[in-house]
C-alpha cells in the first residue's frame, strides 16, 4: 500500500535552515509529480512546492520563494524540502502528498519556527 513518511521537523530558531525528508513506497514514485503542503493552526492547509516526475521543474508558493527548495532522489524513492531563513509564521505541520486518483497525504512532520 501507499506509504508517505515524513521527518526532519523539529524546532528551530529564526534564520535557520531545517530539511525534511519524505519516503514514498507502494507506488512508482519515479512516475509522479509530489508536492509539499503545509498546515498552521486556525489556517487551511496550503501547497508550498511541487516538483514534476520527469524533468524536475519545481514551483513555490510566494511566501516560500528564494528560501525553499524542493528536490527528488528517484533512486532512493524520497522528496525533499530544503528550508532556510525560517521564520514564524513558517510554523506548521508539513505533508508530502501525491495525487493518483485520489491524493494521499504522508502523517505530517511539525516545524516550530520561535526564538
Amino acid at each position: 500500500q501507499v506509504q508517505l513518511v515524513e521527518s526532519g521537523g523539529g524546532l528551530v530558531q529564526p534564520g535557520g535552515s531545517l530539511r525534511l525528508s519524505c519516503a514514498a513506497s507502494g507506488f512508482t514514485f519515479s512516475n509522479y509529480p509530489m508536492s509539499w503542503y503545509r498546515q498552521a493552526p486556525r489556517k487551511e492547509r496550503e501547497l508550498v512546492a511541487a516538483i514534476t516526475s520527469a524533468n524536475g521543474n519545481t514551483n513555490y508558493a510566494d511566501s516560500v520563494k528564494g528560501r525553499f527548495t524542493i528536490s527528488r532522489d528517484n533512486a532512493k524513492n524520497t522528496v525533499y524540502l530544503q528550508m532556510n531563513s525560517l521564520k514564524p509564521e513558517d510554523t506548521a505541520v508539513y505533508y508530502c502528498t501525491y495525487y493518483y486518483q485520489r491524493r494521499y497525504w504522508g502523517q505530517g512532520t511539525q516545524v516550530t519556527v520561535s526564538s
